[in-house]
């Protein structure tokens, strides 16, 4: 978004002329004041009044405004500073001081500045994690496979499965029922680091 600008015609007509094109201005940061200069060279003196001094400074205080050219005058306003509205006049002044304009500006606070947090740069995840069982499954159908080790584990933990349920089947007692639960947190522990 550009900057406001307030522009004011030097020597429009005849010499030691200031001409604004509005003479007022309210806006919510630092704005531009564009000297147009006309028929005949001048030196033009800017200044801060009011309360717009203590919150705004100028790039410079005097210019020389050639014919048929813009000079350009920033005014840098620090809106952290205010937490209600600042009210100030700028003057421009020409001819030694016979000539003077005001333009009475109001600097208004700002939108609040929003912090942003280094999480927003993180992906969000929009599928659930997948379960080991589907990990699995789908490392084996991805055609990365699995390797000799895993799958020597994975038959081994069902070889324990199947001897802890017909061992459990068989006796029917609370030993080997508490049995059978360790082996398959054993087998479920095995599944979850192989998965890691």
């Amino acid at each position: 978004m550009s900057p406001a600008e307030v522009t004011v015609h030097v020597n429009r007509g005849s010499t030691n002329t200031l001409e604004p094109a509005s003479t007022a201005l309210e806006t919510d940061g630092s704005f531009r004041l564009s000297l147009t200069g006309h028929e005949s060279p001048a030196h033009v003196h800017c200044r801060l009044d009011g309360d717009l001094e203590r919150i705004a400074s100028l790039g410079g205080t005097n210019y020389y405004v050639e014919p048929d050219s813009v000079t350009a005058v920033p005014i840098a306003i620090d809106t952290d500073a205010i937490d209600r509205p600042v009210d100030g006049r700028l003057e421009i002044l020409t001819g030694y001081g016979s000539e003077s304009v005001a333009i009475d500006v109001t600097v208004v606070p700002g939108p609040p500045d929003v912090d942003v947090d280094e999480s927003l740069a993180e992906p969000t995840r929009t599928e659930p994690e997948p379960t080991p069982l589907e990990q699995v499954v789908d490392r084996m159908t991805n055609g990365s496979g699995l390797d000799s080790g895993t799958l020597a584990v994975l038959a081994l933990g069902v070889v324990a499965l199947a001897i802890a349920t017909l061992t459990t089947a068989s006796i029917a007692s609370p030993v080997a029922t508490a049995g059978l639960g360790i082996v398959v947190a054993g087998v479920a522990v095995a599944l979850f680091l192989l998965l890691q």
